[in-house]
């Protein structure tokens, strides 16, 4: 590609209403000198300038340029800007389910489409000569990132890439990466602000500067203020004085009825402390939905509003132009009346599970300026531009799937990155709630997160059978293993190598000093503490198995005890006599319930009893024991002794007999070889064998070293392996009878191959063999929607896929989800014989509600459906905003089908499914 006129810089900054920035101006620089640019500056660093320049330049060439963002909700807020400064003629918009002039020279679209047009060699690409990728770090994302290393991989070598990244810590690592599979690209880090941000904790109403801004550093350290450490240490100790006074009557006047202890402020308290500061508009980031839902009705509930009487009206001007589609029958269901007045009092909630309309408002009232109070989740901090004052984190602790752990360093930078907005405020501030009961809160914690830079980016790049079989259909197996060497991925993996294998050389070195101390790698030293190894990991293995055994037998013993029995507990506290008060419930792990005859009365499990022998005797029990009371387990306590007065009972302490290991005819061998060989009976054994055992250690820390190395090198091409093998099998690819010169097969793919490469979708196998097996034939409109349902949904609250839907609302849907959860079944034992991770199992909580909408439309009814199933299916009741969501990903892979399906009745089916779906709240504000 020619490099652009030089005077192009100028030309496009004499358009800007400011001053580029020195990083600006570099980006911008590279771009003109036929360079591609990765560029990594913090959030609100104004990185998009230099996106902005390649539209331009690709203008003034008249050529075409894509700019891909990874949602749709950006590339729609892309899309208005470009078309605000170009004109809608000149600029198009794909996002999957909306097309917008899409043969204009400048295509706004998410990240997908491009990948999907890559692999279709769609006749758009002509021309292309730069493509913007916004957001790069997404590339990091867990479940979409991989689409990111794709399109940079397969763009023609023509293309410029201006690659834009919020702040990363190796930055230099993915350029190099960049530049190695993409020829000369400009890296460019900036990390300063464009706005200063400056870190506050709240203690109560009182605000405190984090750090002694005036009081100078320690190095470049900034230090904790000291009058903000001596404040919570005077908290603490008035709490300790309120803890020790009498508790007030009736538990009034403090925490469980504590008069002075200490608690956060409330919601209302925060923001008009925020307030009286001069610190709105503020972002509030709280770590739950329903958490965001609730600080908006606090602050409803009291007094509180931050709007005037012009600001009121032009807010529900605003609110009537976006809402006026809503159906007026829905408006209750979808909560709006209270959204609405929290929006007129200057107040709003934001997070995945609002009606989009409803968030993509407040998006517009808070860059307004109209809305001063925003409770978000994290995902506002995902590329959405709403930047405010002041960014509030209420908890620096999250749940992240598995398990609530503190913020990480990264997480706190691209949470406060919010504040500050440019060109309104000269400085944005970050404010931490103290909370006495959190220790990531103590000031010290804080500021390690606020001072630390550590955000690096790490690929998560894997094959996926969308994308090995448009590899085999383009390249060929040989070629696309090579594709797949290239990724971030394995250049990551690879450099993670070079100090595997660094480290592999240090243990060899090491190995022959130890091996010349004890004469070479042959010695007989080294035998001998091989076979001493060799005998204790016997030794060791049968421990292990006798333990197993013992255990199983106790097991036995437990569940086949019954009431009455007397037996002996072996071991503990609890050892002695016992009689059993109730037979084990579950035999998988079965815990009778016991009284001893120290009148301790509790559940005894495996290690409390041996199970040797069966029990001593019986004796006979009252029918109800109230074991709870101390003067009934005194009373039966002494009935046991008696009863056990005749029983020979043995030791309660006897110790238990460790495994024979006399039987075990290789031990003995082994044992008799350790005792002939010539280095047993040396007068120096113990220290020569000390090294040897030194040397082995030394060996296996090694051979360990080396299996890393192994799994590391070519590990993306080996899973590519894997689901070729898949593939074969299913008849997705067909091998060629004949073999390639260098003895290679040749593979091409079938029809059923060429279905599977248009399916776009996590489950996308899973999805082509229910079209080619007919699992979705003959269905009506409504059943392929709510079947359908059941690939793309995923229910919340990490309890795994809901329960099958066996009742489901007609027989035609009962069949058709059998058929569906047999094939995945199917599907994933497969994957677990080829050594594959297994495709997510199939989930059929939205079922019924898909099939509800799309046979009535009627939104009441069927976010009744959901409510109704959520105890039962589900751990969480469905959000109108997720009930948007889920119909867009069924409207999504609905439309592939449309396209895919290979008989046509199943194509009319889906494209009636469409209209049944995409209607009411699902038609409004499609973005």
């Amino acid at each position: 590609m020619t490099s652009p006129d030089p005077g192009e810089l100028d030309r496009f900054a004499a358009q800007l209403p400011f001053t580029l920035d020195d990083f600006q101006r570099r980006g911008c620089q590279a771009l003109e000198r036929g360079h591609g640019v990765l560029v990594c500056a913090p959030t609100g660093a104004g990185k998009t300038v230099i996106g902005e320049f390649a539209v331009h330049l690709a203008l003034a060439a008249d050529r075409k340029c894509f700019y891909t963002t990874p949602i749709k909700a950006l590339s729609n807020q892309k899309h208005t800007d470009l078309v605000r400064r170009y004109g809608p003629e000149r600029i198009g918009l794909l996002t999957g389910d909306v097309s917008v002039n899409a043969d204009a020279p400048v295509v706004v679209m998410t990240t997908e489409v491009l990948r999907n047009m890559l692999y279709a060699n769609s006749p758009a690409l002509e021309g292309l000569s730069y493509v913007v990728m916004d957001e790069v770090h997404f590339l990091a994302d867990r479940m979409r990132g991989a689409v990111w290393e794709e399109v940079i991989l397969h763009l023609p070598e023509e293309v410029r890439l201006a690659s834009l990244s919020a702040t990363v810590s190796n930055a230099e690592e993915f350029g190099g990466w960049i530049q190695t599979v993409r020829g000369d690209t400009t890296v460019i880090v900036d990390e300063e602000r464009p706005v200063p941000l400056w870190q506050h904790m709240l203690v109560g109403r009182r605000l405190f500067d984090l750090f002694d801004y005036d009081g100078g550093a320690r190095g470049k350290k900034l230090l904790v203020d000291p009058e903000l450490v001596r404040h919570i240490a005077h908290r603490r100790e008035a709490d300790q004085l309120a803890d020790w006074r009498p508790r007030s009557p009736k538990g009034r006047g403090g925490h469980r009825g504590r008069p002075g202890l200490f608690r956060p402020p409330s919601r209302p308290d925060v923001i008009a402390t925020l307030d009286s500061e001069g610190l709105l508009p503020a972002i509030t980031f709280v770590f739950s939905r329903v958490g965001c839902d609730a600080a908006v009705k606090q602050c409803l509930r009291s007094s509180m509003r931050l709007t005037t009487d012009s600001e009121r009206a032009r807010i529900a001007e605003i609110i009537d132009r976006r809402c006026g589609d809503l159906p007026d029958a829905d408006l209750p269901v979808l909560g709006y009346y209270e959204w609405r007045e929290g929006l007129l009092r200057g107040l709003a909630a934001h997070h995945a599970g609002m009606l989009p309309i409803f968030r993509h408002t407040v998006e517009e009232l808070f860059t307004a300026g109209l809305v001063k109070a925003v409770f978000a989740t994290e995902t506002l901090a995902l590329g959405i531009n709403m930047p405010a004052r002041t960014v509030v984190l209420e908890r620096l602790v999250k749940f992240n799937g598995e398990q609530h752990a503190p913020l990480t360093p990264g997480e706190y930078t691209q949470l406060t990155g919010r504040a500050g907005r440019r060109g309104i405020d000269v400085e944005g501030h970050a404010v931490v709630i103290w909370n006495p009961m959190e220790s990531s809160a103590e000031p010290a914690e804080v500021a390690g997160l606020a001072s630390t830079r550590t955000f690096p980016l790490k690929s998560s790049f894997a094959p996926s059978y969308n994308m090995t079989i448009n590899l085999v259909g383009q390249m060929g197996p040989a070629q696309a293993r090579d594709l797949l060497e290239r990724s971030f991925a394995q250049y990551q993996a690879d450099r993670s190598v070079v100090g595997l294998v660094r480290g592999v050389e240090r243990g060899e070195r090491l190995l022959d000093e130890i091996a010349a101390e004890v004469g070479g790698r042959d010695s007989p030293v080294l035998d001998y503490a091989r076979l001493r190894a060799k005998i204790s990991e016997r030794e060791r293995a049968a421990a292990r198995s006798s333990r197993l055994q013992r255990r199983q037998a106790a097991g036995e013993a437990l569940a086949a005890l019954r009431r009455g029995d007397i037996i002996n507990v072996s071991s503990g506290r609890r050892g002695g006599l016992a009689v059993v008060l109730e037979a084990a419930r579950d035999d998988e792990d079965p815990r009778p319930l016991v009284l001893s005859e120290h009148r301790w009365a509790g559940r005894i499990s495996t290690a409390d009893y041996s199970g040797a022998g069966a029990p001593l005797g019986t004796m006979s029990l009252p029918k109800r024991v109230e074991h709870r009371q101390p003067r009934v387990r005194r009373d039966l306590a002494s009935a046991l002794r008696s009863a056990a007065a005749g029983l020979d009972v043995p030791s309660a302490r006897r110790k238990r007999g460790e495994p024979d290991q006399h039987d075990d005819p290789e031990l003995i061998a082994l044992r008799e070889e350790l005792r002939r060989h010539p280095v047993h009976a040396a007068p120096d054994r113990e220290d020569r064998v000390r090294a040897g055992e030194r040397y082995l250690r030394v060996e296996r820390e090694n051979a360990q070293l080396r299996q890393k190395i192994a799994a590391a090198t070519n590990s993306l091409a080996r899973t590519f392996d894997r689901i070729v093998g898949i593939l074969l099998e299913r008849g997705f690819i067909a091998a060629e009878s004949a073999e390639a010169a260098d003895g290679a097969r040749t593979l091409r793919v079938t029809d059923d191959g060429r279905l599977l490469a248009r399916i776009y979708s996590e489950s996308d196998l899973l999805v082509a063999e229910c079209l080619r097996t007919g699992a979705w034939d003959k269905l009506a409109p409504a059943e392929l929607a709510a079947v359908i349902s059941a690939v793309v949904f995923e229910s919340r609250g990490g309890d795994g896929p809901s329960t099958p839907l066996f009742d489901a609302p007609t027989a035609g849907l009962r069949r058709a989800l059998a058929g569906t959860r047999r094939l995945s079944g199917d599907l994933r034992a497969e994957e677990n014989r080829h050594r594959i991770a297994p495709s997510r199992e199939i989930d059929e909580g939205f079922v019924a509600t898909m099939y509800r909408w799309a046979s009535t439309g009627d939104l009441t009814a069927a976010l009744a459906v959901a409510d109704s199933s959520s105890s039962a299916t589900r751990p969480q009741p469905l959000s109108a905003g997720d009930f948007v969501r889920w119909c867009r990903q069924v409207l999504d892979l609905l439309d592939q089908v449309r396209i895919a399906a290979p008989n046509a009745e199943l194509r009319a089916v889906a494209k009636r499914a469409i209209t049944d779906v995409r209607r009411g709240v699902v038609a409004v504000d499609n973005t």
